[in-house]
């Protein structure tokens, strides 16, 4: 935000005091003031005093000071007030207020990140988009890539300026926060080897993330978007990515929507048509009746590309023994893995028992 808009809040404080006041940024300079003497004045950065942790204001050195935007200890702007009474805490969150409007004005008209972030929310309609595109001189037919990083266990602070920094081009590539635990990433992609490219990128993500924070991470990627109305779709898509790859997918850390097959037709199932289904299909005996040997069996057969001589050697027994194995499932269930047709079923099958697995643990 430009220090006019800054000072033009300050010296429209003038009617409510006649006491020194203004902003200075993170290294402690004064870039508004209603003492026009004061503005490119050094103040010093405030250290200690009497903090307010959840007013986020200051009492040091004479003056009253309030932060504005930020992480953790570091603050973008903050108002100052001369003196440490009440009256100068009350007109510095006075101050305090009317700034930040004026900050949220100013990033919702002229800000690119605030408007890509409020597509991907979709927090603006189809056609608002368009005009906003054309009034923020926004390129909006060049492709993009949307990932999402969702941080595991308790988030730091640092972890979205960790991520920022890899990503220097601001007017093009786009990294905020979007939840707790979750930063988003909208990355340009100008050309055809650079979409290709998603999977390297959320891997130096991830390798950047664990080597400076020793953060865990999963991280899903959209299909490219070839338009800014798309982005909300593509964001979506890599959100259904990072759920879809705890059920099917939970040996990675990185999951590409594009590449999750079956799995995302299942997950976007209802639980009593995925009940149904089973019943429908182990009409003979459920499929819990199959012990654990039996089902590794029947993985390590579908891992082979249902060769049973393959198979046996992998699972150190002889042809016969597999092929006996096989019979036995025929029986329990009705299906001869053998015949495609049904290892289909049976595999489709086992994917809506392990779906329905992760619902009923989320209850």
């Amino acid at each position: 935000m430009s220090s006019r808009i800054l000072q033009s809040v300050i010296v429209q404080m003038k009617d409510a005091t006649t006491r020194p006041m203004g902003v200075i940024d993170a290294n402690g300079t004064v870039i508004a003031s209603n003492e026009l003497s004061m503005i490119g004045s050094y103040i010093g950065v405030f250290v200690g005093g009497n903090e307010d942790s959840n007013e986020k204001t200051v009492r040091s050195y004479g003056r009253t000071f309030r932060f504005i935007g930020g992480n953790g200890h570091r603050f973008d702007y903050a108002v100052f007030v001369d003196g440490e009474d009440d009256y100068a805490r009350t007109i510095c969150i006075m101050a305090y207020v009317a700034i930040c409007e004026a900050k949220a004005n100013y990033e919702e008209n002229h800000d690119n990140s605030t408007f890509v972030k409020n597509i991907i929310s979709n927090n603006m309609l189809p056609g608002d988009v368009y005009v906003r595109a054309k009034e923020l001189h926004f390129p909006s037919d060049i492709t993009r890539v949307v990932l999402l990083v969702r941080i595991e266990g308790k988030t730091e602070s640092s972890a979205l300026e960790v991520v920022q920094s890899m990503f220097p081009d601001k007017q093009n590539d786009f990294v905020f926060s979007v939840g707790e635990n979750d930063i988003a990433v909208i990355k340009l992609c100008g050309l055809p080897h650079e979409v290709e490219q998603a999977g390297t990128l959320a891997a130096g993500i991830e390798r950047k993330l664990a080597s400076e924070l020793n953060l865990k991470c999963t991280i899903g990627i959209g299909t490219p978007a070839q338009h800014l109305r798309e982005l909300s779709d593509r964001f979506k898509e890599a959100q259904v990515a990072i759920e879809v790859g705890k059920v099917f997918e939970t040996e990675k850390t990185i999951i590409n929507y594009e590449t999750l097959g079956i799995g995302r037709l299942i997950y976007q199932l209802p639980t009593t048509l995925c009940e149904m289904f089973l019943s429908e299909i182990f009409q003979k005996n459920p499929i819990e009746a199959l012990d654990e040997e039996t089902l590794f069996t029947i993985n390590k057969f579908f891992e082979n590309n249902l060769n049973v001589s393959e198979t046996s050697r992998k699972l150190f027994v002889h042809r016969n023994t597999l092929v006996y194995r096989l019979e036995k499932i025929k029986k329990l269930t009705g299906l001869d893995l053998r015949e495609f047709d049904s290892a289909i079923v049976f595999k489709v099958a086992m994917m809506v028992r392990q779906y329905l697995d992760s619902q009923y643990n989320v209850y």
